[in-house]
C-alpha cells in the first residue's frame, strides 16, 4: 500500500527527524522519503489530521483476547483490529485461554489466526502446564514456535523452587520469565486495596505487602539463578524501590505498570462498580504518584494497557464475585496523556520491543514503516461509543482523555480509526 503522511511531528528519540514536522512517503511497507514537503502523487493515499504526530509503532506487553475458548469475550481478529485503531502495531498475547497456551500447537494456532493483520501478535507461552503452577510447560518447543516469553497470567508462582528451575532452564535459549507477584495467602479473600477506602466500604483488603513480599522473593531467586525476569504490572511504591535496588545490583530485571494504576486510585471504588476490580488492585494516590515517578526515572521499563476483556455475566455482579480485569487498548493513550508528557508515553509504549527482543524500526529513509499515528490536540471523555472491543468492561468510562490514537501503518497496511 502506498501512503503519504502529511505534516506529522516525529516523536522518535533515535531518529534524526525527532521533534520535526515532516511528510513521509511510504511505498509497500518501506519509508521511501522523509522531507518537509512531498508532492502529491497518483496512487498514494494521503493521511492528514490536526496536530498529527507519528512515532515508531507502539507495543503492548500484556493483552488478553480470549480466543481460543473465550471468543464471547474477544476474538483474535477483532482484538487485533481494536489494537490497530488504538495505535498498537504489536501486542504480547497472554496465555489465559482455553486451552491455555502451554504447548507448540497452541502457539502455532494463535499465530496463524493473526496472520496478515496490521498489528503483529507475539504469544506469551504459559510457564507451567495449564498455568497450574505444578510442572514446567514445553518452554523450548514454544520458543521455537514463536513464544517471546513465559509466564502464567496473573498467577503467582507459589512454588519458589519451580520458578528457580524455570529461570535456570530458559537461560539455555536466552528466554525471558514473567513473574507476576502477589502472595495468595496474604491476599486471602481480599478484593481491593487494604486501606481507608476498603475499611469505609466494608470490602476485604489486599495489603501492599502481598505484592512486595513476592517481588522481593522473586528478585532473590533471580540473583541466585541469573537469567532474565520481567515483573508485570507492579502497583506499589515499595515494589518500585525494590526493583530499583535490584537494577543497581546489576540484575537483569525489568517491569511494567498498567495504565489504570497510573491514572486511577482506590477512591473510584466508592460506587462499588466492578469495572474497577482489577489485579493487582487500584492502590492509593501515594502509590500512583510513586509509579509515575518510577516511569520518569526509568525504574519502570514499559507501560501496558493490561487489556483483559470480561463478559458481562462475570463482571456485572456482586463485587466479591466479579472477575478481575478491564479493557484498556482504546483508552490507553488518551488516559496516559492526562498524567505524562507525550515523549515519555511514546518511549514507554515502544520500549517493550527491546525488552522482548523484537525488531525495532526508527523513522529513517529506507527503514520498514512500522508507525503509529496520533494527535495530542483534543480533550474529551471516554464513553461506550469509544469502545471497539466485544466486551465493555472499561474502567475508563467517563474519564477525561487528552489526545487520541488515529491508527497505524504496519505490514504494508494502513488502519485508521473511524
Amino acid at each position: 500500500m502506498k501512503v503519504i503522511i502529511r505534516n506529522a511531528k516525529v516523536i522518535d528519540e533515535n531518529s534524526s527527524f525527532h521533534n520535526q514536522t515532516v511528510c513521509l512517503k511510504i511505498n509497500n511497507g518501506t519509508i521511501e522519503e522523509i522531507a518537509k514537503s512531498i508532492e502529491k502523487e497518483n496512487g498514494y493515499e494521503e493521511v492528514t489530521a490536526d496536530g498529527l504526530h507519528v512515532s515508531q509503532g507502539w507495543f503492548d506487553s500484556s493483552v488478553s483476547l480470549g480466543e481460543p475458548g473465550f471468543e464471547d469475550r474477544e476474538t483474535i481478529a477483532n482484538g487485533l483490529d481494536v489494537a490497530a485503531k488504538s495505535g498498537f502495531t504489536g501486542i504480547a498475547l497472554q496465555p489465559n485461554t482455553f486451552p491455555v497456551l502451554d504447548n507448540q500447537s497452541q502457539i502455532n494456532f494463535v499465530k496463524q489466526k493473526a496472520a496478515n493483520a496490521a498489528t503483529d501478535l507475539y504469544p506469551i507461552g504459559a510457564l507451567t502446564k495449564n498455568s497450574e503452577g505444578m510442572d514446567l510447560a514445553e518452554l523450548f518447543d514454544m520458543k521455537n514456535a514463536g513464544a517471546i516469553a513465559f509466564g502464567d497470567y496473573n498467577k503467582n508462582m507459589s512454588n519458589a523452587n519451580l520458578l528457580k528451575i524455570g529461570l535456570q532452564y530458559v537461560q539455555d535459549f536466552d528466554g525471558l520469565v514473567l513473574a507476576y507477584s502477589q502472595n495468595e495467602k496474604i491476599k486471602g479473600n481480599g478484593v481491593v486495596n487494604e486501606g481507608i477506602v476498603s475499611t469505609r466500604l466494608g470490602l476485604k483488603g489486599i495489603p501492599n505487602l502481598a505484592e512486595e513480599i513476592e517481588v522481593a522473593r522473586n528478585l532473590f531467586l533471580l540473583e541466585y539463578t541469573g537469567g532474565k525476569m520481567h515483573i508485570p504490572t507492579v502497583s506499589t511504591a515499595k515494589s518500585v524501590q525494590l526493583i530499583k535496588e535490584a537494577k543497581a545490583k546489576g540484575l537483569k530485571v525489568t517491569c511494567s505498570v498498567a495504565v489504570h494504576h497510573l491514572v486511577l486510585n482506590d477512591e473510584v471504588l466508592d460506587g462499588f462498580d466492578t469495572r474497577y476490580k482489577v489485579t493487582p488492585p487500584l492502590r492509593t494516590d501515594e502509590d500512583r504518584k510513586a509509579l509515575i515517578k518510577g516511569i520518569l526515572d526509568n525504574t519502570i521499563d514499559c507501560i501496558t494497557s493490561d487489556h483483559n476483556p470480561i463478559d458481562i455475566e462475570h463482571k456485572k455482579m456482586e463485587f466479591d464475585l466479579a472477575k478481575n480485569g478491564t479493557i484498556g487498548l482504546e483508552s490507553a493513550f488518551g488516559a496516559l496523556a492526562t498524567v505524562l508528557p507525550t515523549d515519555v508515553i511514546v518511549k514507554k509504549l515502544t520500549a517493550g520491543r527491546t525488552l522482548f527482543q523484537l525488531e525495532t524500526s526508527t523513522l529513517e529513509k529506507g527503514n520498514k514503516a512500522n508507525l503509529t499515528l496520533f494527535t495530542t490536540e483534543n480533550n474529551w471523555s471516554f464513553t461506550k461509543e469509544n469502545i471497539l472491543s466485544k466486551s465493555k468492561n472499561s474502567a475508563f468510562l467517563g474519564q477525561p482523555m487528552k489526545g487520541s490514537a488515529i491508527g497505524v501503518y504496519n505490514n504494508g497496511k494502513l488502519v485508521i480509526s473511524d
